[in-house]
């Protein structure tokens, strides 16, 4: 890749008007070229903080995890060829990863020619309680379901990732809520990309309420939606 690459971040949020300053102002600048926040039909004032905050607003009114992503990827697909990004970076807009770690994330790409990062919370330092029981299972489940039928090995699914554009477009990417994570690198490892996995420290919420573990029902959903996922693609 050349010297300086361009980096986009995509951050979906649906009501994180008090966590997304915090992910804004935390994001290494000098590394990325803009920020996009897919606003997934928030009810308070999360988009207005993300255009005072100077990032670029999509809307996508239309709920679920993956929508908001997909919207922010067609934002990045309308553009001039030209101006298209080389590398996409994915980062929650609830605080619980830490921003400034995306140079980190994006070292792999640049420096060794991988296609696919992911922060992992289980090689890094995770804060007790910023996960529930049921998520840790699950986040552990999943991985080995995929390196059991796919062979390929990951150890998270973490929403702190990076990918080169063209890359992540080949994926054809569907899924509409939570089992966007968990479909791309499925994806990735049917299409063999090269992927690699860093160390991400990750932490409770800074506010508001979780969309997966803030209900018994989220949880529930969110788990069935991920396990459905991985065998839907063998």
């Amino acid at each position: 890749m050349k010297e300086k690459s361009t980096i986009d971040v995509l951050i979906p949020a649906w009501n994180e008007e008090k966590a997304l300053p915090f992910v804004l102002s935390a994001i290494p600048k000098a590394w990325v070229r803009q920020i996009i926040v897919c606003d997934n039909g928030s009810t308070d004032r999360t988009a207005e903080v993300a255009e005072a905050e100077g990032a670029v607003l999509v809307s996508q009114k239309e709920r679920g995890y993956g929508n908001a992503c997909m919207a922010g990827m067609r934002y990045l697909a309308n553009l001039p060829a030209s101006e298209q990004p080389e590398i996409v970076v994915f980062l929650d807009g609830d605080y619980s990863d830490y921003p400034e770690e995306l140079p980190q994330v994006v070292a792999p790409i640049l420096n060794e020619g991988k296609d696919l990062v992911i922060g992992s919370r289980r090689l890094g330092g995770m804060e007790p309680g910023a996960m529930t029981a049921a998520q840790s299972f699950g986040n552990w489940l999943a991985p080995f379901l995929i390196r059991l039928l796919y062979n390929y090995r990951f150890s998270d699914l973490g929403p702190f990732r990076a990918i080169r554009w063209d890359k992540l477009q080949a994926l054809g990417m569907r899924d509409r809520n939570f089992g966007w994570t968990v479909e791309m690198q499925i994806k990735a490892a049917k299409q063999k990309l090269d992927c690699a996995e860093v160390p991400v420290r990750y932490r409770k919420r800074a506010a508001g309420q979780s969309k997966v573990s803030g209900t018994f029902k989220g949880s529930v959903l969110a788990g069935w939606k991920i396990i459905t996922t991985i065998f839907k693609y063998l």
